[in-house]
């Protein structure tokens, strides 16, 4: 095997995070009394939500912050007479308890192929949404750690974060050659890899084009081409 540790991002990567959004901002709603707020809402939410995350991976906000910001900024939007506070936490629980099964397609089974190997997700998600998440899903017992910026305070791309994984693994930087970062954001995942020394694989199934600053290691556009690269073919 050419690489023995595959650190995985979590959404878009191996769950499909658009599917999962998408139902717990239904669902918040629906919890306040508003069926037709996602319809009315969603599309707004979404770029927001987006912004914010880049402003995380920038360090301009942080992820505490980002839970309720995001609907203080929609709600005034939309002129929303809602606490954003209380609906914050009812979209997380959503996010975190009904949307474990929302995987990208391969990823159960590419995590159960890649099994000789050590596997670990690293993410800049929320802590309680991805260990429930995972928790809920079929990829439970993948992982040997899961490694969440809210909780190690440093999160991708900086090497805070890589630091903290691999002491976590029993890892040093002799084993750099070994380790293959896989995920589907350029300027967290891949830029985050490049800049620590390790070997990155972009994630890209709807053919995205690149940023000639961030070059990756490898390209994919489904689960299983990992095969292939981890075995060195």
């Amino acid at each position: 095997m050419k690489y023995d540790v595959i650190l995985f991002d979590a959404d878009d990567t191996l769950f499909d995070y658009d599917q999962s959004e998408s139902y717990a901002l239904r669902e918040a709603f629906k919890q306040f009394g508003m069926p037709e707020g996602f319809e009315d809402c969603g599309s707004t939410y979404k770029e927001i939500n987006k912004g914010l995350w880049r402003d995380l991976e920038l360090g301009l906000i942080s992820s505490d912050a980002l839970r309720v910001e995001r609907f203080t900024r929609l709600f005034a939007a939309h002129e929303l007479e809602l606490d954003p506070e209380s609906f914050s936490a009812a979209y997380l629980f959503h996010l975190g308890a009904g949307t474990g099964t929302f995987l990208i397609k391969g990823a159960a089974e590419i995590c159960r192929e890649l099994s000789g190997c050590r596997l670990a997700v690293i993410t800049n998600g929320i802590k309680e949404v991805q260990y429930s998440r995972i928790q809920d899903s079929p990829l439970r017992d993948a992982f040997a750690h899961i490694i969440i910026s809210e909780e190690v305070g440093s999160q991708k791309p900086e090497p805070g974060i890589f630091d903290h994984a691999f002491a976590k693994l029993g890892l040093t930087h002799e084993d750099k050659p070994n380790v293959l970062i896989v995920g589907d954001t350029l300027t967290s995942d891949i830029q985050g890899g490049i800049a620590y020394g390790i070997d990155t694989c972009w994630f890209n199934p709807r053919g995205k084009s690149g940023d000639p600053g961030i070059t990756p290691t490898y390209e994919i556009k489904a689960l299983p081409e990992l095969l292939s690269i981890v075995g060195g073919e």
